[in-house]
């Protein structure tokens, strides 16, 4: 794929680049390297953005989504591997989803509950991960039910396995590991969201059309990458040999969304 410089100087202006990994989605980060640095999907896309752009990459790493996408206007990375949601959009720019990730409720099996609409009554409580991207779906869509919100995935679960919450909202894939560990609770099915993880930019540095004078746009070229490895089976691959194949799905779209 040939890049016109237009692009790299949009995506990578210091000749370098810079990309935000969100270190608490453990399907998307599943490791480190020898070398010290992130391993798993998401770092795998941004290495393939930064070879694609022949330069350097280098991650700028976040414990949480809520940090990485604060940090947006700080010039401190310059891509940014995060889940698509409405109200980042308002200053991040995201390109198509690359995988997608299940979130549902998980309930105790002499709860009162039969489907996701009747969690949502007045006096019910909900344990979530503080600004993940589902926080930010139920506090769109919720209208009764009160929020309980946790510092970290791994609190939002303590809190409901202690009884301080009647529901814990969180990615299929950490469900399914309670239900392996403790008995007596059951996942609600349909998936409340589905959470599409994409590539984000700042839009500021996109201008107002989100693309350059002269040139290919530089959103453009990204997508244009993540259909490529989709069509080539790269991201498949990729997610075998992260061990999370059977965690994770690849749009059959590049151009599908959810949210």
């Amino acid at each position: 794929m040939t890049v016109d410089q237009s692009v790299i100087d949009t995506i990578a202006p210091k000749g370098v680049l810079r990309a935000a990994i969100n270190l608490a989605n453990f399907l998307l980060v599943s490791g480190t390297r020898v070398d010290g640095t992130p391993d798993g999907v998401s770092p795998d896309i941004a290495r393939r953005i930064a070879a694609a752009l022949d330069v350097p990459c280098e991650f700028v790493l976040f414990e949480g989504p809520g940090q990485l996408a604060d940090t947006v206007d700080n010039d401190v990375w310059d891509i940014g591997n995060i889940a698509i949601e409405q109200a980042r959009a308002q200053t991040i720019k995201f390109s198509d989803p690359y995988v997608q990730i299940d979130a549902n409720f998980l309930i105790r099996r002499d709860a009162p509950f039969t489907d996701n609409e009747s969690i949502d009554m007045a006096g019910v409580t909900i344990a979530a991960y503080r600004s993940s991207a589902y926080d930010l779906w139920l506090s769109k869509t919720l209208r009764n039910a009160t929020i309980v919100r946790c510092e970290s995935i791994e609190i939002s679960h303590e809190m409901f396995r202690q009884g301080k919450t009647d529901v814990l909202a969180s990615l299929k894939p950490k469900l399914l590991d309670e239900l392996s560990s403790y008995d007596g609770y059951e996942i609600v099915e349909p998936s409340f969201t589905g959470i599409q993880q994409a590539v984000g930019i700042a839009k500021h540095r996109l201008g107002n059309s989100g693309s350059n004078d002269t040139g290919m746009p530089a959103m453009d070229f990204i997508n244009a990458l993540i259909a490529e490895m989709i069509k080539d089976g790269d991201l498949t691959a990729s997610l075998k040999f992260h061990g999370v194949a059977n965690n994770l799905s690849v749009p059959t779209s590049s151009n599908m969304r959810l949210l």
